[in-house]
């Protein structure tokens, strides 16, 4: 099973969005929301939260594939997520995610006792590519007790 499978069997939100998970490794994660006219604001694009949830759905994927082989022993939890919306989305958008951090920084503090925290970015875009939105999710792995 993919991550994009996994989330999308175990994130409600994920299915009720129709979310596709496009990509997602340890390096990138893309997902793609359809134009879906039950998610419209008031100007006919996606509502914000909707695209809040595709981004945040975006940086959990990431999250998951980079830090998958942790899950053993830590608990991926997302801290504060930020999102500034830059111009009109309509359509189809895409939310794509990085890590601001190596893994294996973050990997290095877990194994130290520590509660790591990464800011993870991510870009959403529309369908000619312009950024119609940027938002940073910070996460952080809880060790197990």
């Amino acid at each position: 099973m993919t991550v994009g499978e996994m989330l999308a069997a175990t994130v409600p939100m994920a299915r009720t969005l129709n979310l596709e998970f496009v990509e997602t490794t340890a390096e990138r994660a893309v997902v793609r929301m359809p134009d879906q006219p039950d998610y419209h604001n008031h100007v006919g694009g996606p509502h914000a939260g909707a695209m809040f949830t595709l981004a945040e759905s975006a940086s959990g994927a990431i999250v998951l594939a980079a830090f998958g082989d942790q899950l053993n022993r830590a608990v991926p939890l997302a801290v504060k997520a930020e999102i500034g919306y830059k111009k009109l989305a309509m359509g189809v958008v895409t939310a794509t995610a990085t890590l601001g951090r190596p893994a294996a920084e973050v990997v290095a503090e877990l194994d130290e006792g520590r509660r790591p925290e990464f800011p993870v970015d991510i870009a959403i875009t529309r369908a000619d590519g312009a950024v119609t939105g940027e938002m940073t999710v910070v996460w952080t792995l809880r060790p197990n007790a």
